[in-house]
């Protein structure tokens, strides 16, 4: 698309970043105070709310991960064998080969 004139540029500008500032916003509508009305506090709480959320999730698969190993763990004692033992056998059951 060419524009002959620097104001039809500028006037092709303006959807854009209405809508790349609404796109923020919808992101900042539960936030408390000015972080849900005000573009320039609302582009800072949302990637901070961004990152928190990455760290959740890293968080999350973390803690997961520990309790599925000391649910297995509990399992081998439960059984009575040592945890090696119980994947091996595991392995065994699950894909007959």
């Amino acid at each position: 698309m060419v524009f002959l004139s620097l104001s039809c540029w500028i006037r092709s500008r303006g959807p854009d970043r209405y809508w790349k500032v609404q796109e923020v916003l919808k992101h900042a509508r539960h936030f408390r105070g000015r972080k849900n009305r005000c573009y320039s506090l609302a582009v800072k709480a949302v990637r901070r709310a961004f990152v928190y959320a990455t760290k959740g999730r890293r968080l999350k698969q973390r803690n997961m991960r520990t309790l599925w190993i000391t649910r297995i763990a509990a399992a081998s004692r439960e059984h009575g064998m040592k945890y090696p033992a119980l994947m091996h056998n595991l392995t065994k059951v699950s894909c007959p080969s």
